[in-house]
Parts: C-alpha cells; sequence; structure tokens
C-alpha cells in the first residue's frame, strides 16, 4: 500500500526522523493559509502536489514560490488537474490535495532508502551521494556510486554501518552522528510498521549542517496491514484504479495492464504463465488477475464483472488448474457470471484438475458461446485469434 508524501514525513517524524514544516491544504485559500503559516505572507515556500507517484518536479507538480499569495495560485492551477508523469501513465493521477512547505537553504543532496532484499531475506540499507535524481538511472549508469548494508534481522541496523555508509557519503563527524541517528529511525519505523520500502530522495545537508527529509517515499506490505489498522486509514482510493480497488474488497489480486484479452486465472505463478504465453503467441494481456487457490463461484462471477469494466477487453481467458478449488465449481461461476452479465466478448477456458470432466460438461450443456480447449498453448492461441477478430 502507497501513502502521500505528507502522511510518510508525518509517520517519520514520530521516529526522530527531521523534516520541513508544512501543512496540507485541499483549496486555494487553504494553500493562501499554510503558506502564511510555515514561512510568513512574503517567505519562500514549495508547493508539492501529492499523488501515488514519482517524476513530480519534471511534470510541474512541485515548484518553489515567493510569498502566501503565489502559493494559492499555484495550489489553484494544481488541484483537480491530472498529473501526469513517467510513473502514472498516460491518463495520470488528479490532484486532491497539495503540501506547502518552508524554503531551505540546501547545500548538498543525498539519497537514502530502505528494502527488503528478497534474495538475502534482509532489510538493506541504500545510499548514495547523488540525491535529488532517479536513483534508478544512477544504478543503471554509476553501479559504484550506490551503496548498499545488509541489516542482520537478528541483531538489527548498528550503528557502526550508519557510520560507515554516512562517511562514505562524504559527511564530517557531526553529521555523521545526526546521520546515524537519523537513519536508526528510519530503521525502526520499516520494521515497526512492516514497511516494505522507504525512500529520502533527497536527504539534505542544510547550511547549518543538519540533516532533514526533504521527500519522503514509504510503502507498506499489504499483507501485513491487518496488523495496523491506523496505517491502513491512510489509503487514498482516489489514486488507486478503480477496478483494483474493487478487486480488493473482495480478496482478488488484480493489476491493470495495457492488453485487450482479460485473464482469469487462480494462482500467481499460473497467472505469469498465462501472461507469458498470451505474450508468446503475439497477444497482450489486459490485467493479472488471480481468484485465489480456494476460489468459489460468487467470486468468480464478481471476477467476470472487474474484467468487463476494463473497455479494452476484447476477449476472455479463463486458465484455471483444479487443486485445491474444483473445476465443476468454477464452471458454474463461469456460466453464471455469463447469464449475469450478460457477456458479449468472447470467451476462452481452459480446465484441468479436480472434478475436470464435470466442468467440462457443466460448460458444454450451458449451451453458451464458449472455446473450451485442453491446453495452454490452444488457450492462448485461440485467445490471441479472437482477439484480433474483435480488434
Amino acid at each position: 500500500m502507497n501513502i502521500h508524501e505528507y502522511q510518510a514525513k508525518e509517520i517519520l517524524s514520530r521516529y526522530g526522523v527531521r523534516v520541513p514544516k508544512g501543512q496540507v491544504a485541499t483549496t486555494p485559500a487553504e494553500g493562501v493559509a499554510a503558506a502564511t503559516s510555515v514561512a510568513g505572507s512574503e517567505g519562500k515556500v514549495v508547493v508539492k502536489a501529492q499523488i501515488h507517484a514519482g517524476g513530480r518536479g519534471k511534470a510541474g507538480g512541485v515548484k518553489v514560490v515567493d510569498g502566501a499569495a503565489q502559493a494559492g495560485e499555484l495550489a489553484g492551477q494544481l488541484l483537480g488537474k491530472s498529473l501526469v508523469t513517467h510513473q502514472t501513465g498516460p491518463k495520470g493521477q488528479v490532484v486532491g490535495r497539495v503540501l506547502v512547505e518552508q524554503g531551505l537553504n540546501i547545500e548538498r543532496e543525498l539519497y537514502v532508502g530502505m528494502v527488503l532484499d528478497r534474495e538475502t531475506a534482509q532489510v538493506t540499507l541504500i545510499a548514495s551521494a547523488e540525491g535529488g535524481v532517479e536513483i534508478e538511472e544512477v544504478a543503471r549508469l554509476h553501479p559504484e556510486k550506490i551503496l548498499r548494508e545488509a541489516v542482520d534481522p537478528v541483531a538489527g541496523l548498528m550503528p557502526y554501518q550508519v557510520r560507515k555508509v554516512a562517511f562514505a557519503l562524504g559527511l564530517d563527524k557531526q553529521q555523521v552522528a545526526k546521520a546515524v541517528a537519523l537513519v536508526t529511525g528510519l530503521y525502526r519505523a520499516f520494521v515497526d510498521l512492516d514497511m516494505s520500502l522507504i525512500e529520502i530522495n533527497p536527504l539534505v545537508v542544510l547550511a547549518d549542517g543538519e540533516l532533514m527529509a526533504l521527500d519522503a517515499k514509504v510503502n507498506f506490505e499489504d499483507n501485513a496491514l491487518f496488523r495496523h489498522p491506523d496505517v491502513f486509514a491512510l489509503r487514498d482510493e482516489a489514486q488507486e484504479e478503480p477496478a483494483e480497488v474493487e478487486a480488493s474488497r473482495h480478496d482478488l489480486s488484480y493489476i491493470r495492464l495495457d492488453g485487450n484479452i482479460g485473464c482469469m486465472v487462480n494462482g500467481a505463478g499460473l497467472a505469469m504463465a498465462t501472461m507469458d504465453i498470451i505474450q508468446l503467441s503475439g497477444g497482450e494481456p489486459a490485467n493479472f488477475l488471480d481468484v485465489g487457490g480456494g476460489t468459489d463461484a460468487q467470486r468468480v462471477q464478481t471476477a467476470f464483472k472487474i474484467l468487463l469494466s476494463d473497455e479494452n477487453v476484447k476477449v476472455v481467458l479463463v486458465n484455471i488448474f483444479g487443486g485445491i478449488v474444483r473445476c465443476d465449481v468454477i464452471a458454474e461461476g463461469v456460466v453464471a457470471a455469463i447469464r449475469e452479465v450478460g457477456m458479449e466478448v468472447p470467451l476462452v477456458v481452459r480446465l484441468q484438475g479436480t472434478k475436470v470432466e464435470r466442468g467440462r460438461e457443466i460448460l458444454g450443456a450451458s449451451g453458451l458461446n464458449i472455446v473450451a480447449v485442453e491446453s495452454m498453448a490452444e488457450a492462448a492461441q485461440a485467445a490471441v485469434q479472437a482477439a484480433r477478430r474483435e480488434s
């Protein structure tokens, strides 16, 4: 789960991480009031669009202005606007609020982050002296500039590890001590709240030698949110794909993609394999939709409604392996869904596993226009051909 920058800063400040003084505004008048509060009526402030995407600065979503009046004017230009960045896709994301922060006298910009490295099963501290830019580009072009420090899950982050990284970043002795306190706070927040990512880009060194998180990006592990209802309450569904929000309410894993073949499968591995074989056959998947291993007919119906809510879907491919779930249950759900939704696009179904013969009988006796196949290759080829006819 993603949260907004201002929410991330509120959380991190509770763990001792210094952040700029700022206030959130949802109207131009609130923007004026926020700027006056943090920097006076004539002070320099930064107005930052709050969306769940990076690249806001290049898209015009982060600007420095002089005075509260200009802050209110810029807030009016941003609020309600769809901001398009390299991470949002062509439709962009609508700006519902802006963060107005004090202007700072910045000397250096650094990068500090933490991520769960699934290969080593350890939290890894990542840092670079190249802050304020896309860290992915730095890693690609100059991998030697990326510093990494793995954290032992039993011992936790040790002060000597932070000192090692801080000195490598060129910080002086006084700043190194401040870096230890700040990064230790980041690690405590990461572990306490079951985060999957923290990015401080940039972490700035001010003219007075202080360290401050000028920006903050935080992601949380979805499967641990039941332990943190206060964190879950920060979710902004307006920043998410509506179909993905609806799927999450029914415990369905759904991610919208750019193709035209809707995929309904059970199991993430089978979903990835299905998308791969569709592309191998010359098609493009429209989504990743996993109904799970213990699904039932009702969830299948819900999955169909979500799939068909995407106007780009020209054909639906159902690829189910009946291990825990039975193929006859899936077949019943498919038939019921078609009759309820009034499906107008072609449907290709491939069933294998438990009660597969009974499942095929149900599909055959339905009288519906269903293309039933036995292998994944046949299913992908039939779906791609149907999509081409419908396009």
